[in-house]
């Protein structure tokens, strides 16, 4: 499932806390947003480690799960970069 993730959390240390849970499971393409790809079983864990990290009454993060036809068609101006998760990469 390819999904965009967004927050807007209150506090720095929980912002900070939320960006590096969602980092395990995907990039970040802009300061509060990121690309992921996950299983639903990845999706649920993901969702509780945030879920434990933030304050609900104070922060808010939204999932916008994409289609694999929408995603086909992603156009990007300006500065943006597009990861294709399907490209070799190596991890040093």
């Amino acid at each position: 499932m390819n999904m965009i993730v967004t927050y807007d959390i209150a506090d720095p240390r929980r912002l900070n806390r939320a960006a590096k849970v969602i980092k395990d499971y995907g990039i970040r393409v802009q300061k509060s947003k990121f690309e992921v790809t996950v299983d639903n079983k990845t999706f649920v864990e993901m969702k509780a480690r945030i879920e434990d990290t933030i304050e609900p009454a104070e922060d808010g993060v939204k999932y916008f799960p994409v289609c694999e036809r929408c995603a086909g068609t992603l156009e990007i101006i300006g500065q943006g970069i597009f990861i294709d998760p399907d490209e070799e990469y190596y991890v040093l």
